[in-house]
């Protein structure tokens, strides 16, 4: 017996935890076929003045959305989803990587049977992610 999903504006999504190691970066880079140094290659994310190689934008992006999609049970009930880039996701080269931690709440609930979710993605304690939200189908 599963059990009636809550929807109310106020609700709390249960919260997200997502470790990023380089071998993460790798399978992404192939996958999307995004190849770009700053990923994978210290020297040359440090010689354009980053800390160290950094995770994908769009990868901590989809990090992020994974906390709507378990929580509504369907990826496909996402009907919108939008984001700006605050700081980029540190990724050191060790056995520990980087942790991202997702919070999200519902704000909204629409006449169409959706609802909108603020989401918060975070970093070492500083928000990666500005004005994320997702709109869900949810009936």
């Amino acid at each position: 017996m599963t059990s009636k999903i809550v929807t109310a504006v106020g609700t709390e999504l249960p919260a997200l935890s997502v470790r990023l190691k380089r071998d993460d970066l790798v399978r992404y880079a192939g996958a999307s076929l995004d190849f770009n140094p700053i990923h994978w290659n210290e020297k040359t994310a440090k010689d354009v003045g980053l800390p160290d190689v950094i995770a994908h934008g769009m990868l901590t992006m989809a990090v992020a959305s994974r906390i709507v999609a378990e929580w509504i049970g369907d990826p496909g009930a996402i009907v919108e989803y939008g984001c700006r880039f605050g700081r980029p996701v540190v990724v050191p080269n060790d056995d520990e990587g980087a942790l991202v931690e997702v919070s999200a709440k519902v704000t909204k609930d629409f006449e169409d049977g959706t609802v909108k979710v603020n989401i918060n993605a975070a970093f070492e304690g500083k928000s990666v992610l500005t004005g994320a939200f997702a709109r869900v189908r949810v009936l």
